[in-house]
């Protein structure tokens, strides 16, 4: 027996049933070739069947995909934190919300300061440390002169004795 490719013709009985549609293109399609090859199947009533919904599933338009819901927009809080430093090593904070100050002029250790901006994040943490090691070696700076300068009293008491 030989299948022929190009569009088959549906038997008359099945045609004059109401949904069912016949391919008459010359061009084999992929429902043309259900088609033939249902035509050879011992069933052809339940390969006609499959044969018309496979057209109308592609008859169909295809769903646009699914818009996403627009998210709620949640409230933000914006909090300004300013941390000031001094070259004598002194830190001050103080927290504003829009423009009220919730807190002012509050002495903070460097070494809080080093380890707030640690924990937010290394791009901030590099920057202040070495602010603060600079000043940390300015004041070491200045209390060996004063060490120099207190050594220096001390022998002049010493010799007014």
């Amino acid at each position: 027996m030989t299948v022929d490719t190009l569009a088959a013709e549906v038997p008359s009985d099945v045609a004059d049933t109401p949904g069912t549609a016949t391919s008459t293109s010359a061009t084999p399609t992929a429902s043309a070739a259900s088609e033939t090859t249902a035509a050879t199947d011992d069933s052809p009533a339940d390969s006609l069947q499959a044969a018309p919904a496979a057209a109308a599933a592609a008859d169909k338009p295809k769903k646009a995909p699914a818009k996403k819901a627009a998210s709620k927009k949640t409230k933000t809080l914006e909090l300004t934190l300013t941390v000031t430093g001094t070259a004598d090593g002194e830190w001050r904070a103080e927290l504003k919300q829009g423009t009220t100050y919730l807190a002012r002029d509050l002495a903070v250790a460097a070494a809080a300061v080093s380890r707030a901006a640690k924990e937010l994040h290394e791009d901030l943490s590099t920057p202040i440390d070495e602010v603060i090691e600079e000043a940390r070696a300015q004041q070491a700076a200045k209390v060996a002169a004063l060490e120099a300068e207190l050594e220096a009293a001390r022998r002049a008491l010493a010799d007014l004795d």
